[in-house]
């Protein structure tokens, strides 16, 4: 753990190197990309390949899922995640790291760069957030109203009605997967997502928040799984418990 835990922090720190000094390209997606995306990836997979499992990279050759759908365990990396906001230098960009076990994220890493936080979730042995060495364990928690966290960069006009169906609570906007961690340590209630994430996008954060007590489920109740063809997730809802949703 700790070897991995070196790896993801020299991958963003590495990209930190390069805020404010590169510009994005736009992949076949129409997503950005940048210098500092590939470097962190490049030291992942470094740290990852010696490894027993597969990895899946969101920066790396896609395995095909005549391939993927044998893996039993693999690893699911989004070397830097919150790209827009590395390149509007804020400081909400992670980089994220999680074991799939039979479709399931049973351990993530999100790591912070900008402020230097670490979260951790393991299936079974919950969530803490490391800062500066000290660690600290996490945990959900319910609140009224409850804080509901949208994204700063990819705004919804979906959310609108959802809100107003919920009823009271309060809005605030949050940049890559810490979403998934501030509601894992308490600070909010709910994510719901109903624009496109990737699978990279959501795992690490999902494994965290899972431990730390909370749940990512889909429109339909079902578990955010990752044991699919599609890369793409389908709309969800990541929340602290079993809250009354619209």
């Amino acid at each position: 753990m700790q070897q991995l835990i070196e790896a993801v922090k020299a991958a963003g720190l590495k990209a930190l190197s390069y805020q404010g000094k590169v510009r994005s390209e736009d992949k076949a997606d129409g997503s950005p990309v940048t210098l500092a995306d590939r470097a962190a990836h490049q030291i992942l997979m470094a740290a990852l390949e010696a490894r027993d499992y597969p990895v899946l990279s969101e920066e790396g050759a896609h395995t095909p899922w005549a391939v993927r759908r044998h893996w039993g365990r693999y690893w699911l990396v989004d070397p830097l995640d919150g790209t827009k906001e590395f390149l509007a230098g804020r400081d909400e960009f992670t980089v994220n790291v999680a074991l799939i076990d039979k479709g399931r994220p049973v351990l993530g890493l999100v790591y912070v760069p900008a402020t230097d936080h670490l979260y951790v979730g393991e299936q079974g042995k919950g969530a803490y957030v490391e800062v500066a060495g000290q660690r600290r364990a996490i945990a959900v928690r319910e609140a009224t109203p409850p804080v509901v966290l949208a994204s700063r960069s990819h705004p919804v006009p979906e959310l609108v009605p959802w809100l107003a169906a919920l009823g009271e609570h309060q809005l605030a906007n949050r940049g890559s997967s810490l979403k998934f961690c501030a509601i894992a340590e308490g600070q909010a209630q709910l994510y719901p997502r109903f624009n496109p994430t990737m699978m990279w996008d959501t795992a690490a954060g999902q494994a965290v928040l899972e431990a730390a007590g909370g749940q990512v489920l889909t429109l339909d109740g079902e578990p955010l799984s990752y044991h699919r063809e599609a890369l793409r997730n389908p709309a969800f809802i990541a929340s602290a418990g079993a809250l009354p949703l619209p």
